[in-house]
């Protein structure tokens, strides 16, 4: 191999990439940990190296060109080698100290985590603890994070999980919410409240309806990502919000609805298969089952 014929920086190959894959410098500066004009400026060496235009600007937006398509797929495989290279580097890791990042929706963060986060805080002070609290599934053969808490079982090959238990949530609202309303005492009676919902999407509403609830789309009036947030406006009196059990029975400021209506949840821990073999990762992962385990 002509090794001097290789004249570009991998640093800017990988802001090339991550820009083709966000849509924008800024963008690729949030999930490079960079700012937008230096992810800029690392683009422009590396169209100055190759001696080609990659990106060009229609508007506000910025657009690949036919260069920048043809070089892209490139870039992909060798981002792909350096992730298989860097996680077959921390698999091979003995030294107990470092960064784990563990992935995890809001309610499970906010929680369940915490007794288990204090438990590796306290044994393994070496540890340094990434939370990345998305109620988006992370994808973990990208690194997005090394371990993850999930609501249902993953299909991906490479990936090691471990289903821990399975826990149940419930329809909650505050007693203000209830007095001011028509009793619901019977699956019929959801139909006069108003329920959080995290979208504008039918996925909620066609769930609670397989649960022999027969609600409808405007009994959904506040949408709003967050759960915790829902949490918040349910305990204020704005509405019944779906929560885990084990939440929403020890929270003095709300009461539970329909308590015959229980939804499902499973809980899998999960992580990279080579990541397993990693003695920090694998500290991580056993004291987080262990307190998940937990009802």
């Amino acid at each position: 191999m002509d090794w001097r014929s290789i004249k570009f920086d991998w640093n800017h190959a990988k802001a090339f990439l991550v820009t083709a894959e966000e849509g924008s410098f800024s963008e690729a500066g949030r999930a490079l940990g960079l700012s937008q004009p230096t992810v800029g400026r690392q683009i422009s060496a590396f169209e100055a190296a190759l001696g080609v235009t990659l990106f060009e600007r229609v508007g506000v937006r910025l657009e690949i060109t036919n260069a920048g398509l043809d070089l892209l797929e490139h870039i992909r495989e060798m981002g792909a080698s350096a992730n298989r290279a860097s996680l077959a580097a921390t698999g091979q890791a003995e030294s107990v100290d470092g960064t784990v990042s563990i992935t995890a929706s809001e309610a499970v963060s906010a929680y369940l985590l915490p007794p288990a986060i204090e438990a590796i805080r306290s044994e393994y002070p070496g540890i340094e603890l990434e939370l990345v609290v998305s109620n988006s599934p992370r994808d973990l053969q990208r690194r997005e994070a090394d371990i993850a808490v999930r609501n249902f079982q993953t299909t991906q090959p490479d990936l090691i999980a471990r289903k821990i238990r399975h826990a149940e949530a419930r329809l909650y609202a505050s007693k203000r919410y209830l007095d001011a309303r028509p009793p619901i005492t019977h699956l019929a009676d959801i139909a006069h409240a108003e329920i959080f919902a995290f979208d504008r999407t039918d996925v909620m509403i066609a769930g609670l309806q397989k649960l022999g609830l027969d609600v409808r789309r405007e009994q959904f009036p506040i949408s709003a990502q967050s759960h915790l947030v829902q949490w918040e406006m349910c305990k204020q009196g704005l509405g019944v919000c779906i929560m885990m059990a084990e939440v929403g029975e020890v929270e003095p400021a709300v009461v539970g609805v329909l308590p015959e209506v229980s939804i499902p949840i499973p809980i899998w821990l999960v992580c990279h298969r080579e990541l397993r073999t990693s003695r920090r990762i694998r500290v991580v992962f056993d004291i987080l089952a262990d307190f998940l385990s937990r009802a």
